[in-house]
């Protein structure tokens, strides 16, 4: 990557920001435009009076030795070290998160845990082939009992399609903890140890995610980040691309672009336009909206997990998180608030119902369980974040690969973030793609999902 040569920054969330923090260390100068007059994209804080909310469960986790440093520079002792393990609430209880055996023989009762085990040994021996769609990979690895109260019905709200069509990518990492060689352990300790699997630290920011956004943007420098700058147009000449257009009107000449922005909006942004199929495809590639409904609560807590999951089909929500579990700085003295995610579509009654009656859908499973009562609300607040996710159908890593291989014809072109890459990523992967974009002046495509995401 050149020092003479301008670099592009499209989209103004956390991994453009990324990219722009790795350009300023090696003096390339760039420009982020951000449509947006905030800058954060789906990763910021928000102030309810004297309350603070993310828009989502986010957390650092420390998989990135790197990327956990840079932030720490950048933040110092305003960056905490949490220790708080999620939990699952399924048919009134808590369950461990990841599975955890001992956890769970003791929830489901001997004989359902049995039935579980049986299901298991029957999936490993049968024939269903593991990579044909999430159903019959859940259902192999973990068997018929435990998939369908855990992972199916879940994943079906989360990704708003059939778990028979949706990739087995989606899986990613984080259930793999259930296991003979845990359960083993588990049962040699006598359940007084838990297993790594189950570790529940992470790093979070004093006074919200937003921080981590705030110092990258702080550290490119305020001059080379553009508030209400919307990227209208992208001019190339068949092997780069030659200028970007902002708000319809001004033209920006670039050596190099980095898109975090859709891929379906990159790909019809383009002059002169790509083959009709290409754009058919990228216009196939979903992304899920997130409606985010803050409870705030006069009450000092409610639970002490991280994030909470809940897989029952009687629930329209698919996690909350109590943003003062992450720091004590998130609601003042003696009160709590909760933040519960509702997945949805742009065309779904959701995205668009009545701020008093989307809190009256939430709230009233949630009054059911016992966990609040309806007493202890004295507000809420209602903020919508779209694309939230990308949806990883069966078949998508192909469409994604052929596309991804036409763009690659643009010398000067990179790609990050959930939906510039169309991949499930948390924030020390958008540190370390944007780190290697700047290093390397490009990035092979990819893709991740996470059944739980967060």
């Amino acid at each position: 990557m050149s020092t003479t040569t301008h670099m592009a920054i499209l989209g103004g969330g956390p991994a453009g920001l990324a990219a722009g923090y790795y350009a300023s260390r090696r003096n390339i100068p760039f420009t982020v435009f951000e449509a947006s007059p905030r800058i954060g994209g789906n990763c910021i804080t928000l102030r309810h009076g004297d309350f603070l909310m993310d828009s989502g469960a986010h957390r650092l986790h420390d998989q990135d030795s790197e990327a956990t440093r840079e932030i720490q520079s950048l933040l110092g002792s305003e960056l905490l070290k949490i220790d708080a393990p999620s939990l699952i609430y399924s048919e009134g209880k808590f369950i461990d998160f990841p599975l955890s055996p001992l956890n769970l023989a003791r929830a489901l009762g001997p004989l359902q845990f049995a039935r579980a085990g049986m299901d298991v040994v029957r999936a490993r021996l049968g024939t269903t082939h593991q990579g044909q769609n999430f159903e019959s990979f859940a259902i192999r690895t973990y068997g018929k009992t435990l998939a369908d109260r855990f992972l199916l019905r879940y994943s079906e709200k989360l990704w708003g399609a059939p778990c028979r069509s949706l990739s087995p990518r989606i899986a990613g990492k984080r259930m793999k903890g259930l296991t003979l060689k845990t359960f083993l352990k588990e049962a040699l300790s006598g359940g007084k140890a838990k297993t790594e699997h189950l570790d529940g630290s992470f790093y979070y920011p004093r006074h919200g995610i937003g921080m981590i956004p705030d110092a990258l943007a702080a550290a490119c420098g305020e001059s080379n980040v553009r508030r209400n700058a919307a990227v209208t147009g992208i001019s190339h000449n068949g092997s780069h691309i030659t200028a970007v257009e902002i708000n319809g009107g001004q033209r920006i000449e670039t050596g190099h672009v980095v898109s975090t922005l859709p891929l379906d909006r990159f790909v019809d942004m383009l002059t002169p336009r790509l083959p009709d199929d290409l754009r058919a495809l990228a216009a196939q590639l979903r992304y899920r909206h997130v409606v985010l409904v803050a409870l705030f609560l006069d009450r000092p807590s409610v639970n002490t997990a991280a994030t909470l999951y809940f897989p029952g089909g009687e629930f329209p929500f698919t996690r909350l998180y109590e943003p003062r579990n992450r720091s004590v700085c998130m609601s003042p003295p003696g009160k709590t608030s909760l933040v519960i995610e509702v997945p949805c579509q742009e065309d779904d009654a959701v995205w668009t119902m009545p701020d008093q009656q989307l809190v009256a859908k939430v709230s009233a499973p949630l009054l059911r369980t016992g966990l609040i009562t309806a007493s202890d609300i004295t507000d809420s607040r209602i903020a919508r974040m779209p694309r939230a996710y990308p949806v990883l159908e069966t078949g998508f890593d192909e469409k994604l690969d052929r596309l991804m291989q036409a763009l690659s014809m643009f010398g000067n072109l990179s790609f990050s973030g959930r939906c510039g890459r169309f991949a499930y990523a948390h924030l020390h992967d958008l540190m370390r793609w944007g780190r290697e974009i700047v290093e390397k002046g490009s990035l092979p495509p990819c893709a991740a999902g996470a059944v739980f995401p967060g």
